[in-house]
């Protein structure tokens, strides 16, 4: 079976920069529901379009193909008050984007603590960057009812979430 819209595709792949260091892989399959239901970068999904079990693939990029551009303005330096004593590069916090009004959070990453301040960024770690994603079709079957009419892929024996 080709990989066609609405089908259930399976694959293991690799995540590496453009100069090649490994940034990712999994061991274990993934499953994804083909045919723009958003669980994969369009752009590999549209490379993996009418390929089948054990074809290979390999795509490149572009940050706006993946996590996006940098953003400067996602990076703040806070009042230390503000974070827990025990605040440290790498913690992660939800926050509101600046001169946000609504409800939306983002996911902002510290990345240096003083005396004084917390910066931290909200920028996803890998924006910015060119990435390739390459890996091999390891398995494709049509996608239930109940997974169509959901929108993903559901576990071995049904209904998982």
């Amino acid at each position: 079976m080709k990989i066609e819209k609405n089908s259930v595709v399976s694959l293991t792949y690799e995540l590496t920069d453009a100069g090649g260091a490994l940034l990712e892989k999994n061991n274990e399959p993934i499953n994804y529901l083909h045919g723009g239901y958003d669980g994969i970068f369009p752009i590999v999904e549209e490379a993996l379009h009418g390929k089948a079990l054990g074809d290979k693939f390999s795509v490149t990029m572009a940050p706006d193909d993946a996590f996006g551009e940098y953003e400067h303005d996602l990076v703040r330096a806070e009042p230390r008050g503000m974070f827990p004593a025990d605040v440290a590069v790498g913690m992660q916090f939800e926050g509101g984007a600046e001169g946000d009004d609504d409800e939306d959070f983002m996911l902002y990453t510290v990345t240096e603590v003083t005396d004084d301040e917390v910066t931290v960024d909200g920028n996803h770690p890998l924006a910015g960057k060119t990435l390739i994603f390459s890996g091999v079709v390891t398995g494709v079957r049509a996608a239930s009812a109940e997974e169509l009419s959901h929108g993903h892929v559901h576990g071995d024996g049904g209904h998982h979430h």
